[in-house]
């Protein structure tokens, strides 16, 4: 707590500091903002004239916006990358791994994630179009960099806005053809700590064509990331050690994405047609030994193992959307369709040594088996929505949103194939069979009227709404004949206000309901074995969805021309909760168990956020800027053995960075370091810390005449590690007495990645 509270008075004291100068020196509440009307430059994008800091929005409800220039220094590979050094965002990923996003420290199923504003295409039911994990969340690795314009992290709801967003929502906004005038290449390379080198390379142009404005793009990246891990297992704290393993964890793989935006005049209003496409080739290689005691010798092996996983995605998106001056105000009209196609292929082998007395190399048993998961998915969508000034000076926004999702998946493994060594004949594999439950087809209808009135006098801005969602799921499970439906309605009421105190100050308050609907995986009735490590977990399709009701309240200053710092204060009290638990051993497993997932009451979460980026003008230094955010979260849930936090959920997560600027020898150099708080969850038979060391990130570029920039990025280069507690038991009340069934702790550690990229404009 002691440390909490320094960490947060570190947090405050630049925002006093800075406000003391920066008054003679403030912007007027009604500056303008730049829009996407106003194309810039390849030369502008390739070469930064000036430091970038928070974007300001006139947003009424609470919104941050942060430009792609404000991240792109330190060269993020995904939106992960960059959404790494943002308020409030953790992730429970591998090290160096940035997929799922935990807003304000909670599970990545309760953050909303929005392209161009719309709903992820996939997403909200298991894998999303970029890729998910089994509770719906959306993996914001499968994006890069490059194809991003800015990210906006939307604190609250409003009523034309999807309202599945209990932590809140990120929009990741895609260039789009108005954009950029011109074009540039990016080419590079990347090394890692095993010294191997990927490359990346792409280019993006926009310009006039035809009577529109059209923009393309093009990115291959390659991937990495070479971990070392060792766990170390005990009867309980104390005690002697049982058995050690050393793990070696390689990813490695290419992202291919390409995309386009065209945009003209048609009929008195403007057509939007966009599209992308995302292709993932990705191979995940976990080797590993076990060795009796903590002697690591060929005598002491007890097992090797062998873990392959290939990883193969597809995604696309097209979209178009017509918007015209008609029946008295503005009509917008949008059509969407997306798809993803993933198939997994597992393969592990697993040699046992020490079953008798003879020992390495000779092995006593091996045991091979299989899995393959195949998921397609389509989603079509479509939005009507008018918007028309009143005569009180309000103005009036309402809408219809559809959407129509199907998915089918077929999840087959192999029996599992034991057999003694030596042996000169080893059994061939069984075909392929479909796991209970595993030949399913998902299907989810959803209508969403909304209204909403917002409005200006003086000062004070405001909105309010309602928003009435409905959704029919359809599950069917083909292999046993059966199937499953549900019906969910919800109205969702939300408001926002803004006062601006002075030019340079303001407050806002925000409240909405918003809604967690269960994910496919959840509502599945498939049985996935070793989903959780070991354990097994199978979904309930009688389900039902979540709904929170939250309040945000913030102040906001503008310090100088470009700087601006704020406080928010967040609150959620969330019902029906959705939470996985054990249901006790497997069959004929006492160490391997069975997860499910259930309604479990009520939770409450609350936090404080503080934000800073501004330049140190008031001091002299126009060309140094410095970035400081700090989140503390907390919360509250009451599960078998009383009262903790969300599961999971970092105690706090701290970025401070800054850029020095060089103008006159046309270079610049920075520093961020990350660190993200503690992290506990407990569920029947297993508890788990996590904490995750500092990471720090340095740039220098040098700037080559009006067109070039080259940059050298490093990452990670305080070698940070994850390290892990488990604590597991075998029934309630071993836990609750704390009869350990086994007591492990795990880390996990990756070294440096260096990169070296040149952009070039044209």
């Amino acid at each position: 707590m002691k440390k909490t509270a320094l960490l947060a008075l570190c947090a405050v004291a630049p925002l006093a500091l800075a406000a003391q100068a920066a008054a003679a020196d403030v912007a007027p509440a009604d500056a303008p903002i730049a829009t996407a009307e106003a194309p810039v430059t390849a030369s502008e994008v390739v070469v930064q004239a000036q430091i970038a800091y928070r974007n300001r929005t006139e947003e009424t409800a609470p919104v941050l916006e942060y430009g792609l220039d404000y991240f792109q220094r330190f060269e993020p590979l995904s939106a992960g990358d960059a959404l790494k050094r943002v308020p409030s965002v953790a992730f429970l990923s591998d090290v160096l791994e940035s997929d799922g996003v935990r807003l304000r420290g909670l599970d990545p199923a309760y953050t909303q994630i929005l392209i161009n504003g719309e709903k992820v295409p996939g997403a909200g039911s298991g894998s999303g179009a970029f890729g998910a994990g089994a509770d719906g969340s959306f993996f914001v690795d499968r994006i890069p960099a490059e194809l991003i314009e800015r990210i906006e992290i939307v604190r609250s709801a409003s009523a034309n806005r999807s309202g599945d967003a209990v932590a809140g929502a990120i929009n990741i906004v895609l260039r789009d053809a108005y954009a950029l005038d011109g074009g540039f290449v990016r080419a590079g390379a990347m090394m890692f700590d095993d010294k191997r080198i990927r490359e990346t390379i792409g280019g993006v142009w926009g310009g006039q064509v035809g009577p529109g404005r059209l923009l393309i793009g093009a990115n291959l990246q390659g991937r990495r990331n070479p971990k070392q891990k060792t766990s170390l297992r005990y009867d309980e704290p104390g005690a002697d050690i049982n058995n050690s393993e050393v793990q070696t964890d390689t990813r490695n793989g290419t992202d291919y994405s390409v995309n386009a935006s065209y945009q003209v005049p048609v009929a008195g209003g403007e057509l939007s047609l966009a599209g992308f496409f995302v292709r993932t080739d990705r191979t995940q290689d976990e080797d590993s030994i076990e060795y009796a005691d903590d002697v690591r010798t060929n005598a002491k092996i007890e097992t090797i193992n062998n873990n392959d996983v290939q990883i193969d995605q597809d995604s696309w998106s097209l979209t178009g959307k017509y918007k015209r001056d008609m029946l008295g105000g503005r009509t917008s009209v949008k059509l969407g369709y997306a798809g993803f196609k993933g198939r997994e292929d597992e393969f592990e082998d697993e040699i046992e040594y020490l079953r008798d007395a003879i020992p390495f190399p000779d092995g006593d048993r091996i045991t091979r088996d299989k899995s393959r998961r195949n998921i397609d998915d389509t989603e079509f969508s479509a939005k009507i929505e008018h918007e028309r000034d009143l005569s009180f000076g309000a103005e009036l926004e309402f809408g219809l949103q559809y959407e129509k999702k199907e998915r089918d998946t077929l999840f087959t493994e192999v029996e599992r194939n034991r057999y003694s060594l030596p042996s000169a004949n080893p059994p061939a594999f069984k075909p392929y069979q479909t796991i209970d439950g595993g030949d399913t087809g998902f299907e989810q209808t959803r209508l969403d009227p909304y209204i909403m009135l917002s409005g200006k006098s003086g000062a004070l801005k405001w909105e309010a709404g309602l928003r009435y969602e409905t959704t029919d799921v359809s599950i069917e499970a083909r292999k046993e004949g059966d199937s499953y439906d549900a019906d969910y309605q919800f109205l969702l009421p939300s408001a926002s206000v803004r006062y601006n105190l002075t030019d340079a100050d303001q407050i806002y308050a925000a409240t909405a309901r918003t809604v967690r609907r269960p994910s496919f995986e959840y509502l599945s009735p498939a049985t996935l074995v070793e989903e959780f490590g070991d354990n097994d977990f199978f979904g309930v399709p009688t389900l039902k969805p979540e709904t929170a009701w939250g309040a945000d309240v913030g102040y906001e200053r503008r310090l100088g021309r470009s700087g601006v710092a704020g406080v928010n204060v967040f609150y959620r009290k969330v019902s029906d909760l959705l939470e996985l638990y054990n249901t006790g051993p497997k069959t004929g497993e006492t160490d391997v168990f069975v997860y499910s997932v259930r309604n479990t009451g009520e939770g409450k979460v609350w936090g404080v956020e503080f934000d800073l980026s501004t330049p140190l003008t008031f001091v002299g230094l126009e060309n140094t800027g410095v970035f400081l955010n700090y989140s503390w979260l907390d919360s509250d849930i009451d599960d078998e053995f009383g009262s903790r936090k969300f599961n999971s959920q970092s105690d706090y997560v701290l970025n401070v960075g800054f850029i020095q600027d060089l103008p006159t020898w046309g270079a610049s150099f920075g520093a961020t370091y990350r660190k993200q708080g503690e992290a506990y969850s407990r569920v029947v038979g297993e508890e788990v810390t996590t904490t995750y060391g500092g990471d720090l990130e340095i740039f220098v570029e040098k700037r080559i005449g009006k067109d070039i920039t080259v940059r050298l990025t490093g990452s990670n280069l305080l070698d940070a590690s994850k390290k892990e507690t488990f604590n597991k038991f075998t029934t309630i009340e071993d836990q609750n007495d704390r009869n350990f069934d086994e007591y492990e702790l795990e880390r996990e550690q990756a070294g440096p990645v260096f990169q070296l990229i040149a952009r070039m404009a044209f």
